[in-house]
């Protein structure tokens, strides 16, 4: 293992250095950018290394691979995304394993999310809940809303998650009154291109999706714009993105299920 946290930690310190250099061109911060490590399929004891190198962020796509490393990973201090499509029938699961959900979808699995949260909040205030390592958010409030990001669909492909884009506005304005949920931002995938720089108008749209909802809203604060990945997260820091999801860049191939 000790050749691989060494490879780990250089893959790291690869991806920030072109962290860099995309914050440069576009006259950015590079601390304003969020690095979530896509660690899907990947080990407790690969995300523990990477944690240990200075990630904070990590990213899984699926509630049941979060449940399984749940006991191994349960001591560190890190930010757990939910980047996978996510049924509503796993909501109540969801808001105990995560601190953010960035794939909301509907308006029912909004519902459902605010609904779980406000029963896991009764939980923690009570003492009643009965698994303590399942206990999410902020040590200092952990019954503060849940986040979320409002996946978009830029990938016109049918086997692609996320709303349409006609139909952002409609979520948006059901899901900021929810009491227990915390609207941020959007998420969006474009379709894959050898070239990143034809992903550009994909990641351009999704932020002028943000602005215009934001004009909708009031104004409402929605600074998170969650795009880019391995291959195009430049091109995406470019463009505005303020949280990147990376896995092969950091992990290496993903191996096959």
């Amino acid at each position: 293992m000790t050749s691989e946290r060494t490879e780990l930690a250089a893959n790291l310190a690869r991806v920030r250095e072109r962290i860099d250099r995309a914050a440069s061109r576009s006259a950015r911060h590079p601390e304003d950018i969020t690095l979530i490590a896509v660690s899907k399929t990947k080990s407790a004891a690969q995300i523990r290394a990477l944690y240990d190198a200075g990630v904070r962020h990590f990213g899984e796509n699926r509630i049941q691979e979060r449940e399984a490393k749940l006991g191994h990973l349960s001591d560190l201090d890190a930010t757990w995304h939910m980047i996978g499509h996510l049924q509503s029938n796993k909501s109540a699961k969801a808001v105990r394993l995560f601190d953010t959900v960035d794939s909301l979808d509907s308006v029912a699995l909004a519902e459902r999310l605010d609904r779980g949260k406000k029963d896991f909040n009764t939980e923690v205030t009570e003492g009643t809940e009965k698994n303590r390592e399942e206990r999410k958010g902020s040590a200092a409030n952990p019954t503060a809303p849940l986040r979320v990001l409002i996946e978009v669909k830029l990938d016109p492909g049918e086997s692609k998650s996320g709303i349409r884009a006609e139909d952002l506005a409609p979520l948006a304005h059901a899901v900021l009154p929810l009491p227990h949920l915390n609207l941020r931002g959007l998420m969006g995938v474009p379709p894959y291109f050898d070239d990143a720089e034809q992903a550009r108008p994909y990641f351009r749209r999704l932020r002028q999706l943000r602005d215009a909802i934001r004009a909708e809203t009031g104004n409402h604060l929605l600074p998170v714009l969650s795009m880019g990945m391995s291959h195009d997260f430049e091109v995406a820091i470019e463009e505005g993105a303020t949280e990147i999801r990376i896995g092969t860049a950091l992990f290496g191939e993903r191996e096959k299920a």
